[in-house]
């Protein structure tokens, strides 16, 4: 059994400038795309995409992934209060990030930039996909140092069993932040490159393996994950929590989206 270590969330301070842990890890998650998928160009290259474009890119998802993880968080988890008190919507240093909700917000974002060079959304989410793993592998290690988003309680005897005190109980919970680091992280990033690198794939196929392996994952790993306290009436209702509810149908959609891709005459180069 472990103790959680009590990271500080703060990982610099210019006097009353402080730099958190969990921003820290969006930066590194946003460097990693640019400089990574600029490599890719050089040394594959890409029908449509130039490394000058990733700075576009990489723009529009920033505002998708912050807005979209904003807006997601306060009306799929917790609608009535924020409805209730618009402007606590802004207040985004008191926490509350969706990943679904970032998913659409960069959706919307690669879709509006697809337009704007006359080109398919496919073609640019299908090229963003694989790096997306690795992005949530550095979110949820920011996770992890927050000391947030727990797991559920475990067996006295797990080896890797950890006990977080700011949950309010020194029973030892499952690490899930770091199951889903492992999992959502460095096991989908894994299975993106193979499925990526083994052959070129039909237009959508990426996209569509991405959203399956990610709404698998996620679904399996919120049995280890503690609910959260907002949730319990869903959770009590349909024996799911919010998360596998909203992943049920990024699964449903990925199904679609990959079976369309396999009608489609177009293959782009990996």
């Amino acid at each position: 059994m472990l103790m959680y270590p009590q990271f500080d969330p703060v990982a610099l301070s210019l006097g009353p400038v402080k730099f958190h842990w969990y921003g820290l890890m969006y930066v590194l998650s946003f460097m990693f795309f640019l400089y990574a998928g600029k490599w890719r160009i050089r040394k594959y290259g890409h029908p449509v995409l130039t490394e000058k474009m990733l700075d576009d890119i990489l723009l529009s998802v920033v505002i998708g992934t912050v807005v979209g993880g904003r807006l997601g968080f306060c009306l799929f988890y917790q609608p009535a209060f924020y409805l209730a008190n618009p402007f606590k919507i802004l207040q985004t240093w008191d926490g509350g990030m969706s990943f679904h909700g970032g998913m659409i917000g960069v959706f919307v974002a690669l879709y509006l930039f697809g337009r704007r060079i006359k080109s398919n959304f496919f073609v640019v989410s299908d090229f963003v996909a694989p790096f997306v793993p690795i992005c949530l592998l550095f979110g949820r290690i920011g996770n992890f140092i927050n000391g947030e988003l727990w797991g559920r309680f475990c067996s006295l005897t797990l080896p890797w069993g950890m006990v977080f005190p700011q949950s309010g109980s020194m029973l030892p919970r499952h690490p899930s932040q770091i199951y889903e680091a492992l999992t959502e992280g460095v096991l989908l990033f894994l299975i993106l490159l193979i499925y990526t690198t083994r052959k070129s794939r039909k237009l959508g196929q990426t996209s569509g393996v991405f959203m399956i392996g990610y709404g698998l994952a996620r679904f399996f790993l919120e049995f280890f994950r503690q609910p959260d306290s907002f949730a319990t009436g869903v959770v009590q209702a349909t024996g799911f929590s919010l998360g596998q509810f909203y992943s049920f149908p990024m699964i449903l959609v990925g199904l679609l989206i990959l079976w369309w891709g396999s009608k489609s005459k177009t293959n782009l180069e990996h």
